[in-house]
């Protein structure tokens, strides 16, 4: 893959995180470099809580509320495991890739 198809690559996740954040994006915003470890931790934080609120969901569900939904209850749990097992995979990914670049030949 050339430099110039990385390029291509990159603008187009940056475009595609932009629309997904809802910010509008301006060639000024598209040629800012974002910061990896804020994003990751801004990750971490958001699955965190996710898990959080499942776990409170299914606390207040055992302790005998009738307005939680045993439905919401297990689609909560269900979407925080998810978000879960995707954050380990891209961690796994992460870290392969450290140890391919500290493995290369200099």
């Amino acid at each position: 893959m050339s430099s110039m198809q990385i390029q291509q690559v990159l603008a187009e996740m940056r475009s595609l995180q932009a629309r997904a954040s809802g910010i509008a994006e301006t060639p000024a915003t598209a040629a800012q470099p974002s910061d990896f470890a804020n994003l990751m931790k801004n990750s971490v934080d958001h699955i965190a809580t996710m898990q959080n609120q499942a776990t409170a969901l299914a606390d207040a569900y055992e302790a005998g509320d009738k307005s939680v939904d045993l439905t919401k209850v297990m689609l909560e749990v269900q979407k925080a495991g998810l978000a879960f097992r995707a954050m380990t995979e891209v961690r796994k990914k992460l870290v392969d890739a450290y140890t391919q670049v500290m493995n290369m030949p200099v």
